[in-house]
């Protein structure tokens, strides 16, 4: 496989770089576990790639090396470390304009500035071979300013000023907020913290933060504010009362559906017809909702009677619209 390849390519370089008195073909092919014709090829490509890999001959035997000019880098990283690095810009490519995303691409390339042109080069192959795409994720380009005043109201347990405007109704309201904690969570930032208006702890959506102001006001975080706890019923990022919710999806979704970690309760059950129904302790409410209805008539709420009168609803008016 290219990866594979790849990594062990990396190892060779390693193994070179350390050795810089030459090491032999056996040497290579036992480190590398692979056979000596597959390190002739590792050896050409790297050559190829601009590594300055010389060899010589001494009592009967080659030995290989790179020239004493060139320098691994600073960062001794593992294969699967400059995988990760050749994977973060796009891991992070939805908050591009923000602080985490222009924070992280620049420290990569003063890592990229230290390990010189040829590991320059050998990290963009591995970026070609190792991709992330992001799903669909919210922009934050025109919130850069207002996801770092949250970050130092965080840091500095200060509270701010924020315009905030509410999804359902679209009104924007002035609003003092003691943030607690930002998070990534589906695409989206979101600031969870005591809200000064209405007095209990809520969660906000980032993006709909049109300002954000620093004040002079100091809080702390009450010592019985557990975030973990607090979003453990979630089912997306809104906190509610936890209850038992069951759902029956058709077999052509029962693979799917099983794939992947909705919630950490989840518990699933095959059906004798091919179906799968899934089982969890999650809060009611849109979001829930919404991915249930995402399925179409492929999914059926067996329980609670109120979230399937809900999605019955829903779908009885979507329904109409499409006679």
């Amino acid at each position: 496989m290219r990866g594979n390849q790849l990594a062990r390519q990396w190892r060779l370089i390693q193994l070179l770089a350390r050795r810089r008195f030459g090491v032999g073909l056996d040497e290579c092919a036992a480190e590398l576990e692979c056979n000596k014709r597959t390190v002739y090829r590792d050896l050409d490509a790297l050559q190829y790639a601009g590594f300055p890999v010389t060899s010589e001959k001494r009592d009967g035997r080659v030995f290989y090396r790179l020239l004493e000019s060139f320098e691994l880098g600073e960062a001794p990283f593992t294969p699967d470390e400059l995988i990760a690095l050749a994977m973060s810009e796009d891991l992070l490519r939805g908050l591009a304009g923000t602080v985490f995303h222009d924070s992280i691409h620049a420290a990569l390339a003063k890592i990229r500035a230290s390990l010189g042109p040829e590991l320059t080069g050998f990290l963009a192959r591995l970026r070609e071979s190792f991709r992330v795409l992001p799903g669909p994720h919210k922009r934050y380009a025109e919130a850069s300013d207002a996801i770092r005043a949250l970050n130092e109201a965080v840091l500095e347990r200060r509270t701010v000023r924020i315009e905030y405007t509410t999804g359902r109704t679209g009104e924007t309201s002035v609003r003092d907020l003691d943030p607690y904690r930002v998070w990534y969570r589906s695409g989206g930032l979101y600031v969870i913290g005591r809200d000064h208006k209405s007095g209990e702890v809520r969660t906000f959506a980032v993006d709909r933060i049109g300002k954000a102001a620093l004040s002079e006001a100091r809080f702390e975080v009450p010592a019985d504010f557990d975030f973990e706890a607090r979003t453990a019923s979630a089912f997306g990022v809104v906190a509610e009362p936890a209850e038992p919710v069951r759902i029956r999806f058709a077999p052509r979704w029962a693979l799917y559906v099983q794939e992947h970690a909705w919630h950490p309760s989840q518990r699933f059950a095959k059906t004798e017809e091919g179906a799968v129904e899934l089982a969890m302790e999650v809060g009611l409410g849109d979001e829930l909702r919404g991915w249930v209805l995402s399925f179409g008539a492929g999914a059926e709420v067996l329980a609670p009677d109120s979230l399937r009168a809900e999605v019955a609803a829903e779908l009885a008016q979507a329904g109409q619209r499409y006679r």
